[in-house]
């Protein structure tokens, strides 16, 4: 299903539930990307929720960076905001148009969720529009907070977990994950014009934006990814023992996605930190290495 076609989805008549999460679903087994916590490990009754949560924000997203939303990103995305909102007042307010968002409320009204981390993730992708370049790397962990932290302590709300506790290790390994990903990615990035890397690190680096822009690999980029990695593996750490306190499959998930992470920390490692040569990725053969290591 592609970003255009999944946002000019049909209108569902609020009442018909199972529809809504029925397009949820398909829209997770359609899409290309791997989503663990949506497998169909989960209990029926949990996995619907995920799937709606995963809706919500794969849409959101696309209008941040989807092609087909060219010119209409900003009032796309804050449409999607008005049907939020629209969707966590209930049925006595307008109807949500769209099927994601008829899921979206019922999953809020059922599991009694805060509309807060669904609000924060659209003020990143809102950011995505409008921000390219970050300051500090306060910056950069604020917006970590907003894109990638709300999807972890929504996943474990979903599950039952509301453990303060449990919800700093997932925005450890939430953010970490975020950041390996920024890594991954400088060369995508740079082409919509997308810089994480804080200019503060820039600056202490003695490397440039300039420099990135013309491919330049010398020991300041190599030290500077260096030191992003450091930081990022830190996290990781932070965030180690979460998947111990989960029951299972959920336990199982995410340790995966740690492991995942993690390697891709290993690859840019063992390829001399140069991501603006090669971006590192994870083959079949990787994820059945780190199938088996998550589940002994």
């Amino acid at each position: 299903m592609n970003a255009l076609k999944a946002y000019e989805a049909e209108v569902l008549d609020p009442s018909d539930i199972a529809a809504a999460y029925a397009f949820c679903a398909n829209l997770v087994a359609s899409h290309y990307e791997n989503f663990p916590v949506a497998s169909r490990l989960l209990r029926p009754s949990l996995r619907k929720h995920v799937a709606a949560l995963y809706a919500f924000a794969r849409i959101a997203d696309d209008f941040a960076d989807e092609p087909e939303h060219e010119g209409h990103r900003r009032e796309r995305l804050l449409d999607w905001r008005k049907q939020l909102n629209e969707a966590a007042c209930g049925p006595v307010a307008a109807a949500p148009r769209h099927p994601v968002l008829v899921a979206i409320g019922q999953t809020l009204r059922e599991l009694d969720l805060p509309i807060g981390p669904f609000d924060d993730l659209l003020s990143a992708f809102l950011q995505d529009v409008e921000k390219k370049r970050y300051a500090t790397f306060n910056e950069v962990l604020d917006y970590c907070r907003r894109s990638a932290n709300p999807v972890g302590r929504v996943v474990l709300m979903i599950h039952g977990y509301r453990d303060p506790e449990l919800l700093r290790q997932s925005d450890a390994v939430c953010t970490a994950l975020q950041l390996a990903n920024f890594w991954q990615d400088i060369s995508v990035d740079l082409k919509q014009d997308r810089i994480y890397i804080p200019e503060e690190d820039f600056k202490s680096s003695g490397y440039s934006e300039a420099d990135l822009r013309m491919g330049v690999v010398n020991e300041k980029f190599l030290h500077l990814m260096k030191f992003q990695i450091s930081r990022t593996r830190a996290l990781f750490e932070e965030g180690r023992g979460l998947a111990g306190r989960l029951s299972w499959p959920l336990s199982w998930e995410i340790r995966l996605s740690w492991y995942g992470g993690r390697e891709i920390l290993r690859k840019i490692r063992k390829m001399g930190f140069d991501t603006l040569s090669a971006r590192p990725v994870l083959g079949k053969g990787d994820w059945v290495v780190l199938l088996v290591r998550s589940l002994l």
